[in-house]
């Protein structure tokens, strides 16, 4: 099994790569969303007790196999993580940081939806040590909202929000744009109110339609059209000049922060570095193995009595497929990737093309910097495109 070296280059910084991040899957959600295809699911009744045991099992089985690291961020996704009792997130917490040393500007962030029931539990949460909350407020159109299945009204969605600003140091808010029959203008006017909000970070996402959700059916029985492509890529590129304006760049394809308020824990995956994930379908990334946990809640539950761990798939990523995700990852960012530094690492000849990055640099689609490389605003829009023409 290949390992990674002892230390990483980013951006010109030499950083140890002891570090690593923890992602904990919730897999619980009150109803289903029409766009979502993450592992969730919705039960009648959930024993808080006997998921917390559960997960901290899962959490013991991954430490005893990562001693002496340091956590640089934990993140509580899902499915809908505000409907974890927050004794169970202060478990986890407690449990994380006494595993590995805690870094000392440890990012704890959970992922919420806006509901007042789970607002109002947003005071324990960060006293359970959640430091940082990514809010899904997807719209402020209650219209919108209905389309898009979502459980909260806007104003609920503004009451939230404040919220959270009042209680976590740090907040994130979501939106989903480019929904059918939406316009440049009203799009605007709703990236306007949710900049209006003062957050350092936004996670902006076109609606895309995934196999497996109920919007993938409604599309093949031809009851659903999505936005034209064209009007959804001017909208991307309007949101780019938008939030650049307003302080808050997008750092990533998706994901725009103000300098230094970035998500530390995303940043983990798109660099290539090490995480672990527990809970029921939570992938992991560590020392050259990925992992994957049973995906169903019962099958995760009686994996872990039987074996006192979720793990349904381990297997050895190889160098080439390392770099493949690699260059994957960091070509979403908008600080690109240094190709020679993660061929190194990764022990692999090389990571790219040169020659086809050259020409993506006469076309004004890259920007190359030695060995490196990273999208321009045109290159961003054919990201797709440009990786398979210059993968190695």
């Amino acid at each position: 099994m290949h390992r990674l070296s002892t230390s990483l280059k980013t951006n010109g910084v030499v950083e140890n790569t002891d570090a690593l991040a923890l992602y904990v899957h919730w897999p619980f959600c009150v109803a289903k969303c029409p766009y979502c295809d993450f592992n969730s699911h919705v039960r009648s009744s959930i024993d808080q007790d006997l998921w917390r045991a559960a997960l901290l099992a899962d959490l013991r089985h991954e430490a005893a196999l990562l001693p002496g690291r340091r956590l640089t961020s934990i993140f509580f996704g899902g499915g809908t993580p505000s409907l974890m009792d927050p004794a169970t997130v202060s478990a986890l917490i407690d449990a994380a940081t006494a595993a590995w040393a805690p870094a000392g500007d440890l990012e704890i962030t959970l992922e919420a939806n806006p509901n007042s029931v789970e607002a109002d539990r947003f005071a324990d949460l960060s006293a359970a040590g959640v430091n940082r909350l990514s809010l899904g407020i997807q719209s402020f159109n209650d219209r919108q909202l209905g389309f898009l299945g979502r459980a909260h009204s806007a104003d609920e969605g503004r009451r939230a929000l404040a919220i959270a600003q009042a209680q976590f140091g740090r907040v994130s808010l979501d939106l989903i744009y480019a929904l059918p029959g939406e316009t440049e203008d009203t799009w605007e006017r709703r990236l306007d109110e949710a900049l209006a909000f003062g957050t350092d970070h936004l996670s902006l996402y076109e609606l895309t339609i995934e196999p497996g959700t109920r919007f993938a059916a409604l599309h093949a029985a031809g009851k659903f059209e999505p936005l034209d492509t064209e009007i959804a890529a001017a909208m991307f590129e309007h949101t780019q000049q938008r939030t650049a304006g307003a302080g808050l760049p997008a750092y990533e394809i998706s994901n725009h922060a103000r300098v230094g308020q970035e998500s530390r824990h995303n940043l983990t995956y798109w660099r290539y570095r090490d995480y672990t994930g527990v809970g029921p379908g939570a992938h992991g990334r560590r020392l050259g193995a990925r992992t994957v946990r049973h995906r169903k809640p019962e099958n995760f539950l009686k994996a872990i009595d039987r074996n006192g761990h979720g793990i349904v798939e381990e297997a050895e990523v190889t160098p080439s497929e390392a770099a493949d995700e690699a260059l994957v990852m960091g070509l979403r960012l908008a600080e690109g990737l240094d190709a020679d530094a993660l061929a190194q690492r990764l022990q692999v000849p090389a990571l790219v093309d040169w020659a086809e990055v050259e020409r993506l640099v006469a076309t004004g689609h890259l920007e190359r910097d030695g060995g490196h490389i990273r999208t321009t605003a045109a290159g961003r829009l054919l990201l797709d495109h440009i990786l398979g023409r210059i993968a190695a």
